[in-house]
């Protein structure tokens, strides 16, 4: 990336006390993330003697997409947040909309990344290891082909639950931050609240597994939270559409009905490209 220095966070020690740092500090542009598809600034963030690093995607900088209104982007990033946090796991970065130096757009919390955490692989062999699920065979070069894996890790499962509730259309490996404290977390929620189903997602390794009840009970939370008049109902209505929330609304009934995760409908390719 093109930031001239990253700046841990400093003095912010819960998701309320992000946010509002997020929302009501100095926002200051100190580079340009190179490798995102949409505009992405690295910021600094003061408020009340506190700073932070962040994220801040202008609603100007959203490339047109075919199968998403345009200049919805930053609204579902912090929709996808909302949920996140309903949850009660903390998979999503606090998130939040605001006013910036290129206008209204989403600003999220910086997380620094574990360097040496490994979550994904591609491994020999028509089988994974213990420890590991596979997602699918991918091509390598000169004919060849391996088996692509991920970890099987109780977090990354979580953050597939997630993905199969906000209907995830581009869940990459990149998008993935482990922390040297043994979070993790998942980014770029661009591209989530689609009234159609467009889970694509490399955390297939638990498809058509049952759901664990740890899933089960927080599915059955967010199921109140999203009823008419639902607490997390009122936090997503100014952020995406009706029909949308119904489609939420929907897709959580199907899993607590089905009681397993969900399996590539076949309808279009599962896994998003690249994967990385």
């Amino acid at each position: 990336m093109s930031a001239p220095e990253r700046i841990p966070p400093r003095s912010v020690t819960s998701p309320p006390d992000a946010a509002e740092l997020l929302a009501r500090g100095e926002l200051t542009v100190r580079g340009r993330i190179r490798e995102a598809s949409n505009a992405a600034l690295y910021c600094t963030v003061a408020y009340d003697g506190r700073e932070a690093a962040c994220v801040y995607k202008p609603v100007a900088g959203e490339r047109p997409l075919w199968d998403f209104p345009d200049g919805t982007l930053a609204q579902r990033e912090v929709a996808a947040y909302e949920v996140s946090e309903a949850t009660g796991w903390g998979l999503v970065p606090p998130t939040v909309l605001r006013d910036g130096p290129y206008g209204e757009g989403m600003c999220q919390l910086w997380i620094e990344v574990a360097p040496e955490a490994e979550l994904l692989a591609l491994v020999d062999g028509e089988e994974p290891e213990p420890g590991w699920k596979a997602i699918g065979f991918a091509e390598v070069g000169e004919g060849r082909t391996a088996l692509l894996v991920h970890a099987d890790d109780a977090r990354l499962r979580r953050l597939a639950v997630l993905d199969a509730v906000i209907n995830n259309a581009d869940r990459k490996g990149g998008h993935l931050l482990p922390t040297g404290e043994g979070r993790l977390y998942g980014i770029d929620h661009g591209v989530t609240f689609n009234a159609e189903n467009k889970l694509r997602t490399l955390l297939w390794g638990w498809a058509g597994e049952p759901l664990p009840q740890e899933a089960l009970d927080v599915l059955d939370d967010l199921r109140k939270g999203l009823a008419q008049g639902g607490t997390l109902t009122a936090r997503l209505e100014p952020l995406i559409t009706g029909a949308e929330i119904d489609a939420t609304r929907a897709r959580v009934a199907a899993l607590l009905a089905s009681g397993t995760h969900p399996e590539p409908s076949g309808e279009w390719p599962a896994i998003p490209w690249p994967p990385v």
